[in-house]
Parts: C-alpha cells; structure tokens; sequence
C-alpha cells in the first residue's frame, strides 16, 4: 500500500475520530459527529479525508505498521530472546501512552476496515504474531525462557499487551517507568 499524505488539519480530524471511535465505536459515528467534535461544518471535513472509511484506514495502518515494522527489526538484532521481549512490551507500552485512542480503534474496529486495507492489516498482524512467536521459541529453545508450551506464553503475553489501553486509561495516575519496570518484571518473571 503507499502511503496516505497526512496534513496537520488531517491529524486533527485523526485523532478527535479515534477518540470518538473509542468512546461509542466506529459503526456509531458519523462524518457530522467529528465536524461537530472540531467545531466544524461536515462539508469541511472533506477538503481533508475522503471519509470515515479513510479515517478509519489512517488511524489503524499507522500504528500497526509501527508495530510490525518495530518487531521486525528487534526479531533480527543481536539481543538476547529475553532483551528482545523487553524491548515489545516497551514498544507496547510506549504506544499505550502515547496514543490509546488508536489502540483501541485497531483492537476493536479492524473489522470495519475496506477489503484492500483489511487484507494488509490482517497479513501485518499475523507477520507480528509470528516475529513474536520466532522470539519465543527461540527463547525456549535457547533456556531463555522456560519450557512452556508456546501458544499458552505467547497469549498470555500479548493479550495483556493489547488490552493494556483499556486498564492504563483508568490509571491515568500511575507511572510510566513504574509501569513499564513492573509490566516487564510480571510478563518476564511471573509474581512467584
């Protein structure tokens, strides 16, 4: 897919749609609700997007591809299998914080995405899941990482990880390193 030119305006309109998507879901939402989130008229919203259909594309192909893209090149470092799964639960929780909305729009509305963008995000999710698994099977296999069946750690994991959104956007007031030094200590080292 090429890249979708984003104008500032363009960013704007972004992230009020993905807020507004995260609160009541894309299905929900009309192109009127953001214009009038932004104080706007609806026509003027289409100087700038297309539709809510782009909106959604925008929002969602942004950040998978920095999840697929990121993993990929922490899965070919020279890290151990350990540093490697440190550095995707920091990539998660970076993300986490710095933009929850879109996080909750690729969890909960990928389905809604047009044939051509939901065929590449599907192909980029399962590109992710198996770097992922690549660095856990690894680690097994390398004593890293106990021997656990894989599927059972790679769940565990990752479905903590993309939920995380929506139990951190309740603790707005709990802090980021400790967030990220005690994610890190549960998911790799368990609390017994």
């Amino acid at each position: 897919m090429k890249p979708m030119k984003i104008t500032d305006r363009k960013t704007e309109i972004i992230n009020v749609a993905a807020k507004l998507f995260k609160e009541k879901g894309y299905s929900a939402i009309t192109m009127r609700d953001i214009a009038q989130s932004m104080d706007i008229k609806a026509a003027s919203l289409y100087n700038h997007i297309k539709s809510k259909q782009e909106i959604l594309a925008l929002i969602i192909i942004e950040i998978a591809e920095e999840f697929t893209n990121t993993i990929s090149k922490i899965v070919i470092s020279e890290d151990t299998n350990i540093q490697k799964l440190e550095k995707v639960i920091q990539l998660h929780i970076d993300i986490t914080l710095r933009n929850s909305d879109a996080l909750a729009c690729l969890n909960n509305d990928w389905m809604h995405l047009a044939p051509a963008e939901l065929s590449y995000f599907i192909k980029m999710r399962e590109d992710y899941e198996e770097y992922f698994r690549r660095i856990i099977v690894n680690g097994i296999a390398n004593g890293e990482i106990k021997n656990l069946n894989p599927e059972v750690v790679i769940f565990s994991i990752l479905s903590t990880l993309r939920t995380l959104y929506l139990w951190y956007g309740k603790k707005k007031n709990l802090n980021p390193i400790v967030l990220k030094s005690n994610m890190k200590q549960v998911l790799l080292n368990g609390i017994v």
